[in-house]
Formats: C-alpha cells, structure tokens, sequence
C-alpha cells in the first residue's frame, strides 16, 4: 500500500477573503517549467461545495495552478493536500474517486462510441470484486441525460461537433462522481451559444448536486456571472479572492487585466459586468 502521510491544518498565507477550510488545497507552492518559475509561495483553498472560478491574464498561472491541484504538476516546493493528506500519496485510481478533470484538450480513442466513452468514468470505481453493475450503467445514462448527449449514445465521438464533444467529456466527468471537479478552459473552441450551454451544465452540475467546481476562464463576464468564488491571479500570485459582487471593481480590472473600464451589473443576473471604456478617437 502507498504511504500517506497527514499534514497538519495550517491558516492559508493568502489576500483577504481566503476560505479557511477545504478538502483540496495548495500550500506554499512554488511551480515550474524547468528553469522558468510560474509561481512562487503559493498558498490556495479551494471553498468546499464552491464553484470557483480562476481568472486572471495570459501566462498568470492559472492553468499551471490547476495542473498542480489535479496531480498532473508536482511542485517545486510546497505541498498539494487533498482530504489533509498529500495528494501525491495517494494512489490514482483513490485520487480518481475523488477529484475529477476536464482537461483544456482530449482526444478519444478512434471509434469510441459516447456510450463507451462516458462509461469510461466509471473505471476508478471498479474492483476486482466489484466489476461492471447495474449501478454502474444507470449512472452512465444519467449522466448522458444530463449533459444531453444520450441521444448521441451510439455515435462515434470523433463524429461529433466541437459542442458536442465537450458535453460527451464531461458527462465522462459526471460518471465518476467525484466531489470535487477540475475543469481548464472548459469553453475552449467553443462558439459562444455553446460556451454559455456548457457552463449552464458546469452550474447546474454545482447547484443541483453540491459538488465543488473548479474552473479556468478567461472571459471575465463569464467568469462574474457564474462563478460563486472568484479567484483571481495575477504574475503568479493570487491577488483578490471572494464572491464577485464583492471583489469585482475597475480598479481591480485594471490592475490585473490593464483594461480601462467600468463595472456596471449585469441586467440579466445583477453580476459585475465588465464594459471597457471607449478608445478616443483618433
């Protein structure tokens, strides 16, 4: 058995507004690409039950934080906690029931129908007494249906639109039933009809059944609208965090994003709303 070892709970070292407790959490990390640091002393707590949304500009940090948290980066320095125990002691398939990923870009076996593929995300939870149920296959329906993919059931994935194959991937997601769910730039090559469908389902996924969410973006409206936490980063260092009504102004855009604008609410869903200011004419 793979040795695991607790670490006792320490206070976050983070910017006003950091949750205190969470199952997933970075503490003090530093995180690079051979000699290239990204970050340096990074201290995070993802909020439990939590949509939180990562932002900030290009090259900040945020998928590399993201990479970390999902056991696909080893730190540098510093230590990735999952349940208060180091998440690089656990073994894959353990990491696999609990903490799910939707990464940036997938690519599907070829000829792989949707079915297979959904079905797929059951695998952390087979034994070797406990193989394929019933269970198993509802839960794959279910998540089909949710996602709106089980018409496609039988379709080759890489028949699929763009769209379409998003929603297959994370029904996979859904499959596994983790509690917590990691999503990079899950709007990636999306049109915008389908960036908003896809994070309606990602919101939904958070509202109806409790899970915490994770997620990279970088639309900041998009961000604003739908995330319950905000989470944003600039030069490698997390410099505002909370709720977006209350951390969202233009001076904050501005720092972060070099963008003049103003903050105004959405008339849709009274979240911030980013207008940038007009250029002068010329």
């Amino acid at each position: 058995m793979t040795a695991q070892h607790t670490v006792p709970d320490s206070p976050p070292q983070g910017v006003p507004g950091s949750p205190t407790a969470g199952r997933l959490r970075a503490e003090d990390v530093t995180l690079a690409y051979d000699e290239r640091v990204i970050t340096r002393g990074l201290s995070v707590v993802i909020p439990d039950a939590e949509f939180t949304v990562i932002v900030g500009p290009n090259a900040c940090g945020k998928s590399t934080l993201l990479r970390a948290l999902a056991r696909m980066m080893p730190p540098r320095q510093g230590s990735v906690l999952l349940d208060g125990q180091l998440i690089s002691g656990y073994p894959s398939k353990e990491v696999a029931r609990r903490l799910g990923l939707l990464p940036q870009s997938s690519t599907a076996p070829d000829g792989i129908t949707v079915a297979d593929l959904v079905a797929r995300g059951r695998y952390p939870h087979q034994r070797l007494l406990r193989q394929w149920s019933r269970t198993d296959e509802q839960i794959v329906l279910q998540s089909m249906r949710s996602t709106g993919v089980d018409a496609l059931a039988l379709r080759a994935v890489d028949e699929l639109s763009g769209g379409q194959r998003q929603r297959v991937w994370l029904a996979m997601a859904l499959a596994q039933e983790t509690p917590i769910l990691l999503l990079d730039e899950p709007t990636t090559f999306l049109d915008i009809a389908h960036q908003y469908e896809m994070l309606d389902l990602c919101a939904d996924l958070h509202a109806d059944h409790g899970r915490t969410l994770v997620a990279v973006l970088h639309d900041l409206n998009q961000a604003c609208r739908y995330a319950t936490h905000l989470l944003v980063m600039k030069d490698g260092a997390v410099v505002a965090q909370g709720p977006p009504r209350e951390i969202v102004t233009a001076e904050l855009v501005e720092d972060v994003f070099t963008l003049a604008c103003r903050v105004i609410d959405d008339p849709e869903t009274g979240t911030p709303m980013v207008i940038p200011l007009a250029r002068r004419p010329r």
